[in-house]
């Protein structure tokens, strides 16, 4: 509170529990739903959508198949923050427009980008080991695949 422009740009915005967006649970929790329930009546009325977000944001989300502007049943507007360096301000910029189907978006944000068992139980155990080298709440096990866990 003292000094917010020191906090954000100093070693305090590079430590892990620094607040971040939550992108993945946006899409998940915010966008999916929105889309499921307002998008659907929009689609069954044969209304075109627009979809305003941020580029960190679209950048989370999968990449879309996309459609001609007269074909497409929603257009993407990808916005991001822009320096002027004139007045030291930023300015809301348009970035990217985006048009896809509904089905097709509505399939490709809400599966999941389902990676190899292998590659998370690695990651798991890599967690697992940096919980044992700090001792604090130390699990039980030292290996993922010990007592029939996996």
């Amino acid at each position: 509170m003292e000094n917010p422009v020191g906090y954000t740009t100093g070693k305090a915005s590079n430590l892990s529990n620094f607040p971040r967006p939550d992108y993945l649970s946006s899409s998940r929790k915010r966008l999916l739903p929105q889309l499921l329930y307002k998008g659907s009546i929009l689609k069954s009325w044969k209304k075109k959508q627009a979809v305003a977000l941020n580029r960190g944001f679209y950048d989370t989300l999968p990449v879309f198949d996309e459609v001609s502007r007269e074909e497409a049943d929603i257009v993407w507007l990808v916005y991001d923050l822009q320096l002027d360096t004139n007045t030291n301000e930023y300015e809301l910029k348009l970035y990217k427009t985006v048009y896809t189907l509904f089905e097709p978006a509505l399939a490709q944000i809400s599966n999941p980008r389902i990676g190899s068992l292998d590659n998370f139980m690695q990651h798991l155990q890599l967690k697992l080991d940096e919980k044992l080298e700090t001792g604090s709440n130390a699990p039980d096990t030292s290996i993922l695949t010990d007592n029939d866990l996996v």
